[in-house]
């Protein structure tokens, strides 16, 4: 493994992702899932998401755009939110799910907006609870 790859990726996966949702992928691994955790932090996170020639923004958009396009709600959602932690606004997100439901179809498109619309609520929740916030 290279070590310096690897602390990259785990800065930036946490960055975006947040560090609950990294440790509690990191605590999850098991002997079986532990090197695919290590290959992503080192080789996605480390290496992809630390190129030069696109910002967190637009990686982030063009995560939301192919995830949507291959139905998979557990990593849409955690994009989601790390869209949101990228700078990303909610209407630029509608905008990418409104683009995706042509180019990856409706029921595709509709599930991408479910799925976020519940992680937007959950954040909502979250920051009504948090300390000094009036509910």
């Amino acid at each position: 493994m290279n070590q310096d790859l690897y602390d990259a990726g785990l800065a930036t996966r946490r960055r975006v992702l947040g560090d609950a949702h990294v440790d509690a992928s990191l605590a999850a691994a098991t002997d079986f899932s532990r090197d695919i955790q290590e290959y992503v932090t080192q080789y996605c996170w480390g290496d992809l998401w630390n190129r030069p020639g696109l910002s967190l923004q637009e990686r982030s958009l063009i995560n939301l755009s192919m995830i949507t396009a291959l139905n998979r709600p557990v990593e849409f959602r955690a994009h989601v939110r790390g869209a949101v932690n990228n700078g990303v606004s909610r209407e630029q997100i509608k905008e990418v799910l409104m683009q995706s439901a042509f180019y990856c179809g409706g029921p595709a498109a509709l599930e991408a907006f479910r799925a976020a619309a519940d992680v937007f609520a959950a954040m909502d929740a979250e920051a009504m609870a948090a300390p000094g916030t009036s509910q």
